[in-house]
């Protein structure tokens, strides 16, 4: 017999007791639900018939609590063995899908360790047949070559050698092929992978993560992780791949997904990277956009205002306002503005009660600037509304007797009516002083930013030293005369926020231990100061592609930014140059596409070369791409995808488009099932998201003429996986 069949026999025999142990745990769990389930409902109802159904029933609040917790008990058992049913259900389609073996140093036989996506143990024999992925053994798989190799255990590191490396392709339980490869992960496993049709959702790439995507997502060492890595190098995945690590190692370090935030660059996004923590077998932890704290003007509303704005004189004057109020230096200004206000405008008053002074304005001012433990303003002006309520309370009755002699003296009415009267004008003088204090001891962002720009005088004093943009009248004029017509701008907004966030402290994220930033080259310094303040006790992952940006051309100074604000003990920063997203006929374009020759490299999968098509007038053009598009589900394409420049393009796309073939609009507040349709989306909301075919629609030298222009083409043509066309009128842009 020879080797190969040897060994597929051996294969075959090991998956076939895999799925056996699978099957047979299934079948325990399955037994044990229905008990389970009986003990949660028994418990349920055990609770409302002798539980307290008052709020008064004092003495039966022990006991409540009693079976509150035998509930909790209980639905936590029944919801781990439906968690382990769903989990062994998952490892019969696929148990595992890599091999190495491993000889110990000190050791004589080598121990066969398979590779999947959850632990799997014999417990008759207590013989594990399948570790988790995470495992810190599983890390040889990524990172090593036949050889020397070690890992990192809890003991310490443990060296030994890889003596063989094995990747299999199990589908439906059954073992289509394996082969031998010495540097994991072979490039015949990931040319299948990366070649399949694209899904409507981002899938987890645990079988195919490279040695150096390993080693972001294995980090536990620093507070502060950042991603740098080209269009399609798989950045959001290792991201979420590390979420689903830390989660595991968080079994030791008590870490859980109620400490773990993901800030998205919109809710689409959300919604598309939405079930890869649930394939991983990991629930979805939180999510998160700026939009979610900000009340007026919204991220996608910003985009659309400034697209809508090219060609005008406003279009310069917006991005600089953007620019120049999301800098370190207008924070800086902030915060000098913060202390001025403190120090000086604040209107700190005398209080009066009862024809006397009940408190001085000098006192409350000491009060408020007397801040040894660093309260933020807003609660040092609570304390001081307290303090200042507490003095006059100890006053209310003589204030009383004196209104009632004053009432007696002017009305013989009857007693108890003077009474009642002098109750009311006490009531309504009350409510005058609580008016009166809360002039001071209350903050009104919005008038407070309002009054920086409204000072010009101040604000320069405010900027001394600082490096201004040559447009700071402008912004300054600009910004004033929206602002004076209750206009909010969306850089406006972050910008109150950040003031908000540093006036009044913040105290909801303080569970939060782990925050991933996705798009990070998209956010400005001001960002990352309102994201240290929201989640002050947190550790940080960072990814981004500098090459992504859309206001602004990227540069690696927002890295420094982002370790600068941070301030953590320990960080580091990785890039990964490869791309696995688009062919190389398509990377090579879009290298061009921006003039850039850097240091990407593109995997080697060769397809067909990006299409540049002229139309004689837009009906035409939405005909030719009609036809285009069905060819491309005819070809077996899932996902296709028509990108324009604006949301308001892409709607009146899908108007002229939708008679003719199925097509719908994607925004950042649905994401529908799109089998069977093409989707007309704007570049700026395609972020992160990846198409089997990509049609860029109306790439004319009017429409993609400013390098912001060329930023959004870069992003929409870097959607593409295996098919490019882009389609213009007229006269094509310049930078194709």
């Amino acid at each position: 017999m020879d080797d190969f069949k040897s060994n597929y026999e051996e294969e075959d025999i090991y998956l076939g007791k895999t799925l056996n142990i699978i099957k047979n745990n299934v079948n325990k769990e399955e037994d044990a639900i229905n008990p389970k389930l009986s003990k949660l409902l028994k418990s349920a109802r055990d609770m409302w018939e002798e539980g307290a159904h008052s709020s008064y029933e004092f003495e039966k609040i022990p006991e409540m609590n009693q079976y509150l917790q035998e509930l909790k008990s209980h639905e936590r058992d029944y919801g781990s063995t439906i968690k382990k049913i769903d989990r062994y259900n998952r490892m019969l389609k696929s148990p595992y899908f890599g091999r190495f073996d491993f000889i110990e140093r000190g050791e004589l036989e080598a121990e066969k360790i398979y590779v999947g996506l959850y632990n799997l143990m014999d417990d008759t024999e207590n013989d594990i047949y399948v570790y988790d992925w995470r495992a810190p053994l599983c890390s040889i798989f990524y990172r090593n070559e036949l050889g020397k190799a070690n890992y990192r255990s809890p003991i310490g590191v443990i060296e030994g050698e890889v003596s063989l490396k094995r990747q299999y392709k199990i589908e439906d339980s059954k073992l289509k092929y394996f082969f031998d490869s010495s540097i994991t992960i072979n490039d015949e496993m990931l040319q299948e992978v990366l070649s399949r049709n694209s899904s409507p959702k981002m899938k987890s790439i645990v079988e195919t993560i490279q040695k150096e995507q390993d080693i972001a997502i294995r980090d536990t060492e620093n507070e502060l992780l950042i991603v740098q890595g080209a269009a399609g190098s798989g950045k959001t995945s290792i991201a979420l791949h590390r979420i689903a690590f830390l989660l595991y190692e968080g079994l030791k370090s008590k870490l859980n997904i109620n400490n773990i935030v993901v800030i998205s660059p919109n809710s689409l996004f959300s919604e598309y990277i939405s079930d890869v923590l649930p394939e991983l077998g990991e629930e979805n932890v939180k999510q998160l956009t700026i939009d979610n704290f900000i009340e007026n003007e919204k991220r996608q509303q910003q985009m659309e205002s400034i697209i809508s704005l090219q060609g005008k004189k406003e279009f310069f004057i917006r991005l600089e306002s953007i620019k120049f109020k999301s800098s370190e230096e207008f924070v800086i200004i902030l915060d000098r503005f913060i202390e001025y206000w403190e120090r000086k405008i604040n209107p700190f008053r005398d209080i009066y009660y009862n024809g006397k002074i009940a408190i001085k304005a000098d006192e409350i001012k000491n009060m408020f600037l007397n801040n040894k433990i660093n309260m933020p303003a807003a609660k040092r002006l609570k304390r001081i509304e307290n303090i200042i309520l507490e003095k006059i309370h100890s006053m209310r009755k003589a204030r009383l007797d004196t209104i009632e002699k004053v009432v007696t003296a002017v009305t013989e009415d009857h007693i108890l009516e003077i009474k009642s009267f002098s109750r009311l004008l006490a009531v309504k003088e009350a409510n005058r002083l609580m008016k009166y204090i809360k002039g001071f001891t209350e903050i009104e962002e919005l008038n407070l930013y309002k009054g920086l720009f409204n000072d010009r005088t101040l604000f320069y004093r405010l900027a001394k030293g600082l490096e201004l943009p040559a447009s700071i009248e402008e912004i300054i004029n600009y910004t004033k005369e929206k602002l004076n017509r209750h206009v909010i701008f969306h850089e406006d907004e972050l910008s109150m926020l950040c003031m908000k966030l540093k006036l009044r402290g913040n105290d909801e994220f303080g569970e939060i231990r782990q925050v991933v930033i996705d798009e990070a080259q998209d956010y400005y310094p001001i960002h990352y100061h309102i994201f240290n303040l929201l989640f002050k006790n947190a550790r940080y992952t960072v990814v981004g592609d500098i090459n992504q940006t859309l206001e602004k051309p990227g540069n690696e100074e927002i890295y420094e930014y982002i370790n600068h604000i941070f301030n953590k003990k320990k960080s580091v920063k990785l890039t990964l140059n490869k791309s696995y997203r688009s062919s190389y006929e398509i990377s090579s374009f879009n290298q061009k596409l921006i003039g850039k020759t850097d240091d990407s490299i593109s995997f080697d999968r060769h397809e067909a070369y990006p299409q540049v098509k002229a139309a004689d007038n837009l009906q035409m053009l939405n005909e030719n791409i009609c036809m285009d598009i069905n060819k491309f589900f005819q070809k077996g394409y899932k996902s296709i995808a028509i990108i324009t420049k604006s949301q308001q393009e892409a709607e009146n796309v899908k108007q002229q488009l939708q008679e003719s073939i199925n097509v719908v609009t994607l925004n950042d507040k649905s994401y529908k099932n799109i089998r069977g349709s093409a989707v007309v989306i704007p570049a700026y909301l395609a972020k992160g998201l990846e198409f089997d075919a990509v049609i860029i629609y109306e790439v004319s030298k009017e429409k993609y003429k400013s390098d912001f222009d060329k930023r959004l083409l870069y992003i929409g043509c870097t959607r593409a996986l295996h098919q490019l066309v882009l389609y213009y009128v007229g006269d094509k842009s310049n930078f194709i």
